[in-house]
């Protein structure tokens, strides 16, 4: 598998398999496939896939651990970059078929209603992390740096869980907000665990580094 996810058309065939979602409504909005409420039915499928990919997001570094597929993480770049354009998609498809692209009704709407403002925010934050997804940003932040402001996106999809919990909650459909809600948790907790892991092994180098001395030194004595 790390072969094949490190071999060169890997990353076009991902770019592809991250554009179809797209095309396909795009195709079913131009054949009029998209239902009785078209507008709303593409904002929702747009909100949908971005949610979608932020727990692909998420979901990188647990898998290259769990399963040994270490170039997994050639890709997350592709799927972070495609979630945030899905993102922007699905807020402009609000904006534009919602509300008209009026500033005044748009900056009303967004105050009025929690699940739009939560919304927003997290699209908002969204924006650093894809001005920063590339190498050059990188080296200016330093490593460290970027690696901080990336860890905003535990923020970012917790909010996104929020805005679709509200935002299901007027129909009371709630069961794919709790699978979206269960696995960002088991995301969240493994890195919560690692972050435990790390801290407890800060103090064992030097511990670690006095056994083989001792070792050797028992060793020469003998």
């Amino acid at each position: 598998m790390n072969r094949l996810l490190a071999h060169p058309a890997a990353k076009p065939l991902v770019w592809t398999l991250l554009a179809l979602p797209l095309a396909w409504l795009v195709w079913r909005a131009v054949a009029d496939q998209l239902g009785a409420n078209p507008a709303e039915a593409l904002i929702r499928s747009l909100g949908d896939w971005t949610l979608r990919g932020l727990v692909l997001t998420l979901a990188i570094t647990p898998l290259r651990q769990w399963t040994g597929w270490h170039q997994l993480l050639r890709h997350r770049r592709a799927i972070g970059v495609a979630t945030f354009c899905y993102a922007t998609l699905h807020w402009l498809a609000y904006g534009w078929l919602d509300q008209g692209f009026e500033l005044d009704a748009l900056l009303k709407d967004v105050a009025k209603r929690p699940f739009i403002l939560v919304g927003t925010l997290a699209w908002l934050l969204l924006l650093p992390l894809a001005a920063t997804s590339f190498n050059r940003a990188v080296k200016a932040l330093g490593a460290k740096r970027w690696q901080a402001l990336h860890k905003a996106v535990y923020a970012i999809a917790g909010l996104a869980i929020l805005h679709f919990f509200w935002m299901r909650s007027g129909k009371h459909l709630y069961g794919e907000v709790a699978v979206y809600g269960s696995i960002l948790a088991v995301l969240l907790g493994w890195r919560v665990q690692q972050a435990w892991r790390r801290r407890a092994q800060a103090g064992l180098p030097a511990r670690a580094a006095g056994a083989p001395a001792t070792a050797i030194t028992a060793a020469r004595g003998s």
